[in-house]
């Protein structure tokens, strides 16, 4: 029996696919829980215009992301933090601190997606990742410098 599926399926596709599935697991599984619908002619079309509307979405997040991203790679963030005589500092700056100094100068980014190997423990330039998309990143320049 061909389906399509509205939801992903574990060992069977993702959203979207149109799968070849025995009559029972159909009847029994998949259509009773809402995980799939018929493959007729009507459902397919629909699934062909959702998926041109998800593409358009996808696109124009795409665009914005770049263009963020683009910005985000001009800023030059300046952070103060207490520092030894080698330069070492008292604790560390953390993506938290850094999450926070973005959003002082108006980019409203979550630290989650700012991509810290480790802490920054030494006054210097530091280069961070931000990732605002799946596949688009932004290089933001960090100064640490000495209170």
């Amino acid at each position: 029996m061909k389906l399509i599926l509205t939801s992903d399926v574990g060992n069977l596709g993702e959203m979207g696919a149109i799968v070849n599935v025995a009559p029972g697991y159909a009847r029994n599984y998949l259509l009773p829980k809402n995980f799939a619908v018929e493959a007729n002619t009507r459902n397919i079309k629909v699934l062909d215009h959702t998926k041109r509307i998800i593409e358009e979405k996808v696109k124009k997040l795409k665009l914005t992301a770049k263009e963020l991203a683009d910005k985000l790679s001009a800023q030059t963030i300046i952070l103060t933090a207490k520092a030894g005589e080698e330069g070492k500092l008292f604790g560390s700056i953390t993506n938290k601190d850094i999450a926070e100094a973005l959003e002082a100068k108006g980019f409203n980014v979550d630290k989650k997606r700012i991509i810290l190997e480790n802490p920054i423990k030494r006054i210097g330039s530091h280069h961070v990742k931000i990732r605002i998309h799946t596949d688009i990143t932004a290089e933001l320049n960090v100064e640490v410098n000495a209170e």
